[in-house]
């Protein structure tokens, strides 16, 4: 397996900070991952994205911990719709989507208790599950509008991993661990190009206030 570390500036470039080639994820593989890239120099990190690994958040703090956290909202649908049953799936769907689609943080939490109420019984569990992960589910409302599409999900990471895996699927047999890693390191050349030309959108419009939130949160003592 590939893991990847993916960052955005604040005028909206993206970069692959690191990536590891390993077995099993873990939170332990991900802590020297963040502690390697903060050694190399990224320090002044806004907010950190993450699907629902055990304990990610946790070495995420450890290594910048005056950012915020954002669980990926599209994975907590997926899996509360895995968990529902089919007929029920559709309604679900659109009442989540009230949640993650509203105007405000005020509005989605009011949503929330709406669809705590409507569907706590039937499913208490996955209820629970978004009542317990609700704070880190909505962190994107404190960012700026034009750019809260690119926080509360890790779905455009999720592409990326999707055309490595077209890279490397055709070929049957890699020799080794560094034949792998010169291949992902090859791509991540071509992407970093790509990049470099393209801004994602929202950025310029939101940019004046990214920068006061760095001035916010890392400003000199």
């Amino acid at each position: 397996m590939v893991y990847f570390i993916l960052g955005i500036d604040e005028e909206g470039y993206r970069e692959i900070l690191g990536f590891y080639v390993g077995g099993k994820e873990s939170s332990t593989g991900w802590e020297e991952m963040l502690q390697d890239i903060r050694a190399r120099g990224v320090e002044e990190v806004l907010v950190g994205v993450f699907d629902g690994l055990a304990g990610l958040e946790e070495v995420f703090k450890k290594s910048f911990p005056k950012a915020l956290v954002q669980r990926c909202v599209v994975h907590q649908v997926r899996n509360t719709l895995h968990k529902a049953r089919k007929k029920d799936q559709g309604e679900i769907a659109q009442d989540m989507k009230k949640i993650y689609q509203a105007e405000t943080k005020e509005t989605a939490e009011n949503e929330f208790e709406k669809f705590k109420e409507k569907w706590g019984k039937k499913y208490p569990r996955e209820i629970e599950s978004w009542e317990k992960n609700l704070s880190h589910l909505l962190t994107f409302y404190k960012y700026p509008k034009e750019i809260q599409y690119a926080i509360y999900t890790t779905n455009w990471i999720e592409r990326m991993n999707k055309e490595f895996k077209k890279r490397l699927r055709p070929m049957n047999s890699i020799p080794s661990l560094e034949a792998a890693e010169k291949i992902i390191y090859l791509k991540i050349v071509d992407y970093t190009e790509q990049w470099s030309s393209r801004k994602m959108k929202g950025f310029d419009l939101a940019r004046e206030r990214l920068q006061e939130l760095f001035e916010q949160r890392y400003k000199q003592e």
